[in-house]
């Protein structure tokens, strides 16, 4: 081995056992013989060989000597003690061990050969430190704290990691200055408080090698993996269930002055909000935040200075002022978080960032109304329970944000994420509110000024198609039932008999020639009320037994008729709702990455999406008309390749159902709040509300002087009511006609009057189509129709 290791160390090590020798040179004297024999055996042991008592640094002298260190350390290491004890001779927080008990040798025999016996919480700038405490504390007489509880890490035999703390006995040590050491005084010390991690200020003021230290050390180590001390603080923190109870904050209060050993000092919290930078208050009995004072919230900027902001919330790491009245001082004032310290009486303090390996959660803040009592040496013990504290804070701050969650839930509905904001904020308030014993209420959430998109995919004719699938399946229901009464009328004629056939088939006439929208409902009850008591009874009948059978097998269970065309078309909107609807999702990503905007879609036949866009949903001084053009360039855009997309699959479809596209243009800004009684976002006001009207109605609307509607399949209708807004939509068709997205027949038409609006115009123009994603040809809808069914 080397000489002086570590290499980096304020001292010289000697490993010496003097301080032990004469001890046994008291003992030697001793009235009691026997005692006094052994220690006079001892003494003659070490006799010949001065260099166990100079000391030395040649670490191979301790196999040299290694007979006669065992005789001077045996009363240390008792034969009776040695398989039950775990002890060790060492140089305090190194591994040069040069005596163990049999109890530590088998520990670390069972860990493996691979196994490598280091000290796992002592990082190697600490360990340099710690050995400069030692000395201002053995040598200066300082009363200085900077016990940490240092553990080994060593797996059994199961090769589960066992915990061991280790206790240091420095009775047989010496800490002696060499001449080049620098004196310490008090205003070094007094400097050396603040400034733990200054590796460069402790090395000026204790050079290395400066010290001797002469000696060792014994090492006393205990099975804590158990231990529930640290257990009880992690139990013991901020919980959801425990912000009520002000014993559990003093309860608190008492676990960190323990961990201290500090008994004038309080904790405090307060709450980062990253997305608004801001700090707040965590609403409880008894919680304080000595950083926020008397404010519930403060920007960081605010209650920090540049320094202290980057060491807390980038750095994540803890900072300390052991003088805050000498502090404030030396800055005027001018430092917002020790004006606001020194303004509570507060004289030292600690500020610690609770932080896992993604955000800031809330700082610790821990007080004292003494100066110097707390200060970067004893804050280093917290490094031991931040984990826990981390912890402890994910999980109550999951528990917040379910609780915000539901209360957004049981107040409103699913929110959107670029609105989601607003709704946390009146959570945040509805729980403080809770918290002050007030009243909660959930106060309304509008947003002004802000411009509204509206588009629709839609299934061509659904009404028609579904009333015909159903006609189908009455239809056959209808048969089969008028085939089961004449199988019974030759069984047995009755005029009832003939009544029921006579019923089945005015419903059939009736199917064929007038199909009304209470027809289904009709038949429907007349299958329930009088068709199914007499198939009960027919059923008792053997020869009709097959029939009724066959009958019962073609009624869906669920919707008790028979439930074929329409299963068909109820599977291929389904079908076509969720393509097209996981599309639009899709898609709806990208744009929210160019712009923050609010964004909803519904199933119907069809998908409808709203979109609304503007300052006051971002909630930051961004907004630029340029990302209203670019949301509506992207809407037809997208519109174009959902038709595609529609078109390209509708042969997997279990029906042939044709869709048309709509885009309704509105270029004022409007005003949306959210209806707490319909769990949705509706727009404001009587003139906004025209905005709605035409929503709902345009798409059923007719082509002036026509009998024709202004959606048409294999072309997208784009409705307005301003000049400008015809203007900029042909700047947007004539660019994606560039991209052969949109074909060259633009069409331009007025719309007949709605209900209470008039003056609508629309754009129409047919898009171009591809048979595959691989089809590089471009298509009408006219010619895809002959491809595909080439």
């Amino acid at each position: 081995m080397k000489e002086n290791y570590p290499s980096e160390s304020p001292m010289r090590f000697k490993i010496s056992f003097n301080k032990l020798l004469e001890q046994y040179e008291d003992l030697a004297s001793n009235a009691d013989e026997f005692i006094a024999k052994k220690a006079k055996r001892v003494l003659e042991t070490a006799a010949p060989y001065p260099v166990l008592r100079e000391g030395f640094s040649d670490y191979k002298l301790l196999e040299k000597y290694k007979n006669e260190i065992q005789v001077l350390l045996q009363d240390s290491f008792s034969p009776v003690l040695t398989k039950n004890e775990i002890k060790t001779a060492s140089i305090p927080f190194e591994d040069v061990i040069f005596n163990s008990s049999e109890r530590f040798k088998s520990i670390v025999k069972t860990a493996g050969e691979d196994f490598e016996l280091k000290i796992k919480n002592l990082p190697e700038d600490d360990r340099y430190i710690s050995f400069c405490a030692i000395i201002l504390n053995f040598y200066y007489g300082y009363s200085l704290d900077f016990k940490r509880p240092f553990y080994y890490e060593i797996p059994d035999v199961n090769g589960v990691m066992r915990y061991y703390k280790i206790l240091y006995n420095a009775d047989f040590t010496e800490i002696i200055p060499n001449e080049n050491a620098p004196k310490i005084t008090q205003q070094d010390y007094d400097e050396l408080l603040d400034n733990f991690e200054n590796m460069d200020m402790w090395k000026e003021k204790f050079p290395p090698n400066s010290y001797e230290f002469k000696g060792f050390v014994i090492s006393n180590m205990f099975d804590v993996t158990d231990d529930q001390s640290i257990s009880n603080i992690k139990s013991s923190l901020i919980g959801e269930n425990k912000r009520k109870d002000h014993a559990f904050m003093e309860g608190f209060h008492e676990i960190f002055r323990s961990l201290l050993s500090l008994k004038d000092i309080q904790v405090g919290f307060s709450l980062y909000n990253k997305e608004e930078d801001v700090f707040e208050r965590v609403y409880g009995a008894g919680i304080s935040s000595f950083l926020l004072h008397d404010l519930d919230t403060s920007k960081c900027s605010d209650a920090l200075c540049n320094w202290s902001y980057n060491r807390l919330l980038n750095e994540k790491k803890f900072f300390t002022v052991s003088n805050v009245n000498l502090m404030f001082e030396k800055t005027k004032g001018k430092i917002p978080h020790i004006n606001t310290l020194h303004n509570q009486g507060i004289q030292s303090a600690i500020l610690a960032p609770i932080a896992n390996n993604d955000e800031v959660m809330g700082i610790l803040e821990i007080i004292s109304y003494k100066p110097q009592v707390l200060n970067s040496i004893n804050a280093n013990k917290l490094a031991d329970i931040m984990p826990f504290i981390v912890s402890a804070v994910e999980r109550s701050k999951n528990e917040e944000e379910n609780l915000i969650e539901a209360i957004i839930q049981q107040e409103c509905t699913s929110i959107h994420s670029s609105v989601n904001w607003r709704f946390v904020k009146e959570a945040r308030n509805f729980i403080k509110a809770q918290a002050e014993g007030k009243s909660p209420s959930f106060n309304k959430i509008a947003f002004d000024n802000i411009y509204p998109l509206y588009g629709q995919i839609d299934i061509k004719g659904s009404s028609e198609a579904r009333n015909k699938a159903t006609k189908q399946d009455l239809i056959v229901q209808l048969n089969a039932v008028k085939s089961i009464i004449e199988s019974a009328s030759k069984l047995e004629s009755l005029p009832i008999y003939e009544q029921l056939i006579f019923q089945v088939n005015e419903y059939l006439k009736g199917l064929e020639n007038h199909f009304k929208v209470d027809s289904e409902q009709q038949i429907t009850s007349f299958f329930n009320e009088d068709i199914k008591p007499f198939l009960e009874h027919l059923a008792l009948e053997k020869s009709l037994k097959l029939e009724i059978e066959n009958y019962y097998k073609s009624i869906d269970a669920a919707a008790n008729v028979v439930y074929n065309h329409r299963k068909q078309y109820d599977d291929t909107v389904a079908a076509i709702n969720k393509a097209m609807a996981s599309l639009l999702d899709e898609k709806q990503e990208d744009a929210q990455k160019m712009y923050p905007h609010y964004f909803e879609r519904f199933k119907t036949d069809g998908v409808e999406h709203n979109m609304y866009i503007g300052e006051s949903i971002t909630k930051e001084d961004s907004f630029n008309p340029i990302y209203l053009y670019n949301l509506r360039l992207w809407q037809l855009q997208v519109m174009c390749e959902m038709e595609n997309a529609y078109y390209q699959m509708k042969s997997n479809f279990p029906l042939a159902l044709d869709v048309a596209s709509m885009i309704l243009v509105f270029n004022q800004p409007l005003s949306i709040s959210f209806r707490m009684d319909e769990k949705q976002f509706d727009v404001d006001g009587t003139y906004n509300a025209r905005y709605e009207i035409v929503k709902k109605r345009v798409d059923k609307a007719f082509i002036k002087g026509t009998n024709e509607r202004v959606t048409e399949k294999g072309k997208i209708t784009i409705v307005y009511s301003q000049k400008e807004d015809e203007i900029e939509y042909l700047r947007y068709i004539k660019f994606l006609q560039s991209k052969h997205y949109l074909d060259t027949d633009v069409e331009i038409v007025e719309l007949q009057d709605l209900q209470a609006v008039t003056g609508l115009k629309a754009i129409k123009v047919s898009v171009l189509y591809h048979i595959s994603k691989e089809d590089k040809a471009f298509y009408t809808y006219n010619d895809l129709m002959k491809e595909i069914k080439a």
